[in-house]
């Protein structure tokens, strides 16, 4: 049973050695622990603190490309290791490393596929008053789009089975957080959370340095996640929203030149409205059935790929 320990760092010669420091190289259940660095860029001497530390892989992007870039290379390269087990955690030292072995131990049990790391939010006092609504907010609209059942959506310190891992194809450029948890609902993969402490805080967040910013990242990532995986279900519901109200606009317009109005006017605006509306709206229904066999294809692309990462084990 081997164990990969993957760090996606952006510039972080600061801060990495305290993450390093803390790493565990051996955890009950587990034969081979190794560490795994993604340098997604950096400009700094990342890369030399974690040779230092005799960090066992690293590998390097040419510019930065994004946390989410980062994470899947991770996932990839530790697939290509040879992981059975892969344990994401933040480069900001954010997470307290003692909470690995605990995080691993229900996929070593068989009793889960991703294990995430529940932060003591409330607690966190580095934490504004909006930033703690905001988690509890995002989580549980989350929760109720993946069906999973995890209190803590955006946490970056979690624990995947190598046949999870297989799994996770992140579109984003921006976090892999609530993309992954939409995607282990969807393709009923089991997911826990384990309660986790963490450390005081090193540096501010590169995610959420504009709160605005990042409140319109997350809910875009949550409504395309939504319709990538309902694509039928969100496009009937759009059309048919439109072609309802251009039908009710044409009652109304039956209504007021037949039996109300004026016989000398034409309402015509509305007749014209209505006739949108309801071309709209039956083009967005096409649109929904479209969307779901382009969805189909892409499920049985993601099927093949997992297929064959399936045959080189």
């Amino acid at each position: 049973m081997k164990l990969i320990i993957q760090i996606p760092c952006y510039n972080e010669e600061k801060v990495l050695p305290l993450v390093l420091k803390e790493l565990p190289r051996k955890i009950k259940g587990i034969k081979k622990v190794d560490w795994l660095v993604i340098d997604d860029g950096s400009t700094d001497k990342t890369v030399s603190v974690a040779k230092k530390y005799k960090v066992d892989h690293i590998i390097s992007h040419t510019h930065n490309k994004g946390l989410a870039k980062a994470f899947m290379t991770g996932i990839n390269e530790s697939l290509l290791k040879g992981a059975d087990v892969i344990v994401n955690i933040d480069a900001d030292n954010q997470y307290d490393a003692s909470c690995i072995e605990q995080l691993v131990q229900p996929i070593l049990k068989n009793d889960s596929e991703i294990v995430v790391g529940e932060r003591p939010i409330d607690q966190m006092e580095d934490f504004s008053y909006i930033k703690k609504k905001l988690q509890k907010i995002g989580s549980s609209v989350v929760r109720f789009i993946s069906n999973t059942n995890v209190p803590d959506a955006t946490s970056g310190f979690r624990a995947y089975s190598k046949e999870a891992a297989k799994q996770i194809n992140i579109f984003s450029d921006y976090t892999y957080t609530v993309e992954s948890l939409i995607q282990a609902g969807k393709r009923n993969i089991q997911v826990k959370s384990l309660k986790i402490k963490v450390n005081k805080k090193t540096r501010e967040s590169r995610l959420m340095n504009n709160m605005f910013q990042y409140i319109y990242k997350t809910v875009f990532t949550m409504l395309r996640m939504y319709v990538v995986y309902k694509p039928l279900k969100s496009f009937m519901i759009i059309g048919g929203l439109l072609f309802t109200s251009g039908f009710l606009v044409g009652v109304r317009w039956i209504v007021l030149v037949y039996w109300l109005g004026d016989p000398a006017r034409t309402y015509l605006p509305s007749l014209i409205l209505s006739a949108v509306l309801m071309i709209i709206g039956f083009q967005t229904l096409l649109l929904a059935l479209l969307s779901d066999l382009f969805s189909i294809n892409r499920r049985l692309l993601e099927d093949i790929k997992y297929k064959l990462l399936q045959r080189k084990d």
